[in-house]
């Protein structure tokens, strides 16, 4: 189900991350200029552009932004390209959030991209995705690591999800060497009911196969370092939580939010994630990426997702 976005429907709302804070929702999403953010009373109600929340210096390209409340505290979580870089994650802070976001960091000296970060029992952790070559199958995958405070990691990182399918593949033949470039990115981490779940993307958002999975493990380790998360599939066949269907593709990239007492959602997991209509309603040059929700119903660790195509 497409989420409302009123006269701002033709705008694209690529990698949406949805967050409550004094029972007002938000979305970050993708901005080639900044983080741009949007804002709403009800979630199927209409969300309001807020405009461009976070930029840092001359940077570009601010890609899949998370936010997370420490203390008094907002901080968000990006990556941007500028000054002979391409995409490395940053933060910075704020006492609201809508900003000012100030006070930016660079958490890595590399390529490092879609950030969420957590609270468990063990502390602050900051899952994120990176490459690796030095494997079978080359290419992005996610890792997570501890936060010593909200602006520096321990840098200790654990790898969590690697490609295990060539439906994972972004690009055959990427770098000129014969080997194809895998993708597994865009984590989100939560725990329900004594389980932990990790819901990432695969592949290209242009190509048909770019999916959400997902991963599980029955575990009260605070420290998801230490936890044996297991891919989910059919038998050891590909088997994607959510892909391309009759009505929308390039399914991907989600955040998850929990709906209790709601007058308009019935109680549960949500998925917000983006999406393009195969048949576009309306006139959208190039990115046609737009924010939409399902149910997620999770059990046992085991997640299914409950689609719709009406649009609110």
């Amino acid at each position: 189900m497409k989420l409302n976005f009123g006269a701002n429907r033709v705008r694209p709302q690529a990698d949406p991350f949805i967050f409550e804070d004094g029972g007002r929702y938000y979305i970050y999403v993708t901005g080639g200029r900044g983080v741009e953010a949007y804002s709403s009373d009800a979630i199927l109600g209409e969300w309001h552009y807020e405009g461009i929340v976070l930029t840092i210096g001359s940077y570009t390209d601010y890609w899949a932004p998370c936010i997370v409340k420490v203390g008094e505290w907002y901080h968000i979580y990006t990556s941007c390209s500028g000054e002979g870089m391409f995409e490395f994650l940053h933060t910075a802070r704020a006492p609201s959030p809508l900003g000012p976001f100030g006070e930016p960091k660079r958490l890595f000296d590399r390529f490092s991209i879609d950030a969420h970060v957590v609270q468990t029992s063990a502390g602050l952790f900051l899952w994120y995705a990176e490459d690796n070559t030095d494997t079978d199958r080359i290419g992005t995958r996610v890792f997570v690591d501890r936060l010593i405070d909200p602006y520096t990691p321990e840098y200790k990182p654990a790898e969590v999800i690697v490609p295990t399918f060539d439906e994972e593949i972004f690009m055959r033949n990427r770098l000129g060497d014969g080997r194809d470039w895998h993708t597994i990115e865009g984590a989100f981490w939560f725990e329900e009911e004594g389980w932990q779940y990790v819901m990432y993307s695969g592949a290209c958002y242009q190509n048909d196969t770019y999916h959400i999975g997902y991963c599980s493990a029955k575990s009260g380790e605070g420290d998801p370092r230490k936890v044996d998360f297991i891919k989910h599939t059919d038998n050891g066949a590909f088997d994607p939580l959510m892909t391309k269907n009759g009505y929308e593709e390039g399914v991907g990239h989600n955040s998850v939010i929990k709906i209790t007492g709601s007058s308009e959602l019935a109680d549960g997991y949500y998925a917000v994630y983006h999406a393009r209509d195969i048949v576009p309603e309306c006139d959208m040059p190039g990115d046609r990426r737009t924010a939409r929700i399902c149910r997620l119903h999770v059990k046992d660790g085991v997640i299914t997702a409950e689609r719709h195509e009406d649009r609110v």
